[in-house]
């Protein structure tokens, strides 16, 4: 590394002519300037420099190691400059993975006007609802749900979504009205995860909280075959109110027992490292929060 030093400050003397002129522009004096060049000399065990007192001129060594000197600068500028761009805007590659429920059109309307408006960005999406491996997968930012394991991973709590217990028309026709929550237990439940059993807590009227134990008819470990399954009438789900929106304006969903809440899920977005964020990572985040929250 000092090795290399010593080529930059070689190919400023050449280009600024003298010792003098070169270290007023590194901001060292002229004997320091004069020692490392002669330090590069005797580790090259060349002569570089023929010194005169009026002026300094190349040996043909010092002007063909000056050429490749020269490249190492412009190399080492390129590279503070792709650094720079990295650092104040959205450019390269934005590798973001999310819970597959998210492939529809809320990550669609938070990062299509983010490519847009930044040409020189790309986007590689993974979704699954399995937890990836942020740092072997080289991702910059996930989305994650639900209670976070304590990790070295950095979250950024953003909110909470809304849950609905969900039927569609087809399952109560058959099943008849579900006037309270005692009926739940009987119901059969389509459920996301890996365990058939749970338990389910609905928070009431007046403070009132019920908690009961439910066991899926079908357990999935994606969001959307849960939904399709409920959408099938094959029984009740929980999902999350964004996601469903314009299923329930339609009536293709019902949302059951609106009087009784189940417990919201918190929503986090996840990174690596939380310091020397590229730009790409922050203005993703900002873009995210927004219509994440908006829903």
């Amino acid at each position: 590394m000092e090795q290399l030093k010593r080529m930059a400050l070689f190919a400023t003397v050449v280009e600024k002519g003298s010792m003098v002129a070169a270290a007023e522009a590194l901001g060292m004096t002229a004997s320091a300037v004069s020692q490392q060049i002669r330090k590069l000399e005797d580790s090259t065990r060349v002569s570089l420099l023929h010194r005169t007192t009026r002026r300094l001129t190349l040996t043909e060594a010092g002007a063909q190691l000056y050429q490749s000197c020269r490249q190492i600068v412009q190399l080492a500028e390129q590279a503070e400059q792709r650094l720079a761009e990295l650092r104040d805007a959205p450019v390269g590659e934005l590798r973001i993975a999310a819970p597959v429920g998210f492939s529809g059109h809320l990550l669609t309307n938070a990062l299509a006007p983010l490519l847009q408006a930044h040409p020189q960005l790309s986007l590689r999406l993974f979704f699954q609802d399995e937890q990836i491996d942020l740092i072997e997968q080289r991702i910059d930012l996930a989305i994650r749900v639900g209670s976070l394991e304590d990790s070295s991973l950095v979250a950024r709590y953003i909110g909470d979504w809304p849950m609905l217990l969900c039927a569609a028309p087809a399952y109560l026709a058959h099943c008849g009205a579900i006037e309270g929550p005692q009926r739940l237990s009987g119901l059969d439940w389509l459920s996301l995860g890996h365990e058939r059993a749970g338990q389910l807590t609905l928070h009431g009227p007046g403070g009132a909280v019920q908690r009961l134990r439910v066991e899926g008819r079908v357990v999935c470990n994606n969001i959307l075959s849960v939904r399709q399954f409920t959408l099938a009438g094959m029984g009740v789900s929980l999902q999350p109110e964004p996601e469903v929106r314009e299923l329930l304006a339609r009536g293709e969903l019902l949302n059951l027992l609106p009087d009784w809440q189940p417990d919201p899920i918190g929503l986090h977005l996840v990174t690596p490292r939380r310091d020397a964020q590229p730009a790409k990572v922050r203005y993703a985040i900002d873009a995210l929060r927004r219509a994440l929250l908006a829903g």
